[in-house]
């Protein structure tokens, strides 16, 4: 079972075949413990993630020896081992069945990777893994919606990675698949919902931007002196991407950085082009659930 990215707005699909196992297809325990497809844990039963998704997940999320990744059922830790070994990332896995976790330990231990794997006997909605840049899972659609409050919570830009399951009405940033299965990766949005004052080049006064937001998707209205223009946009991560028409007919866009409740960055258009920055009226609310 069991963390700047620029990904395109469409959804990409993509496709790898076998790659290199880290552990045999078929040796899921040791000499202490076999473990079994089926094996009961907390909400799921494990089986084992195919070694090709374990490397087109980490892949799909960009993983470098920068990023901590923690694997949430963790099993017999093939994926904080992967993401150490073939990544150079650090890795921590949190799994619920006590004798499962120490069948990874030991696993961890074969790989020589007790400087960069830790596993945690755990339960995932109990152990902290904010410090986390990218999160792993291979769960169940209920348990994986059980968990997004707590993923969007985490730091704007977070990437998350699931194998086989969505996160229901939150759709997923890209889709991919191996000849045998097929995953989902999400990026953690930066929470910008509320009424944002905004700079914008060649205005002589601040513009008032409402935005509504469903996860990476926004969209609301800039007032300009007396005109109420519409805008669109989406997320990754802290980027916002916000697309208007202005009334000489021409789209502006504007892509700047969220921190908080504060917005820098540039707009482009023929005649207005330039830094933007913006500040989210107190008592406006971010919108985060």
């Amino acid at each position: 079972m069991p963390t700047c990215l620029a990904l395109p707005a469409t959804i990409l699909v993509l496709t790898l075949g076998l790659a290199a196992p880290a552990f045999s297809a078929t040796d899921y325990g040791d000499e202490q413990f076999r473990l079994e497809h089926g094996h009961d844990g907390k909400d799921v039963f494990w089986a084992p993630t195919p070694d090709a998704m374990v490397t087109l997940m980490l892949q799909t999320a960009k993983v470098t020896p920068a990023d901590v990744v923690y694997d949430l059922g963790a099993g017999e830790g093939r994926i904080p081992i992967a993401a150490a070994r073939e990544f150079g990332a650090r890795a921590v896995g949190i799994e619920y069945t006590p004798e499962v976790a120490e069948l990874a330990r030991r696993n961890v231990q074969r790989a020589g990777l007790d400087g960069r794997v830790r596993i945690v006997t755990g339960d995932i909605f109990v152990e902290d893994f904010s410090e986390a840049t990218v999160v792993t899972m291979f769960l169940t659609p209920i348990v994986n919606r059980k968990l997004r409050p707590l993923l969007l919570k985490m730091k704007p830009g977070t990437r998350v990675v699931s194998h086989s399951f969505h996160m229901g009405d939150w759709k997923p940033d890209a889709q991919f698949s191996t000849k045998t299965a097929e995953g989902f990766f999400w990026i953690v949005p930066a929470p910008v919902e509320g009424e944002w004052s905004l700079r914008l080049p060649g205005a002589p006064e601040a513009a008032r931007l409402r935005l509504k937001q469903a996860y990476q998707q926004v969209s609301g209205t800039l007032a300009l002196g007396e005109r109420t223009l519409p805008v669109e946009g989406r997320l990754e991560g802290a980027t916002l991407h916000l697309d208007y028409l202005r009334p000489d007919g021409a789209t502006a866009t504007i892509v700047a950085t969220v921190d908080g409740d504060r917005l820098a960055g540039r707009q482009t258009h023929p005649q207005a082009a330039g830094p933007v920055a913006g500040e989210r009226r107190r008592g406006a609310g971010d919108g985060r659930d």
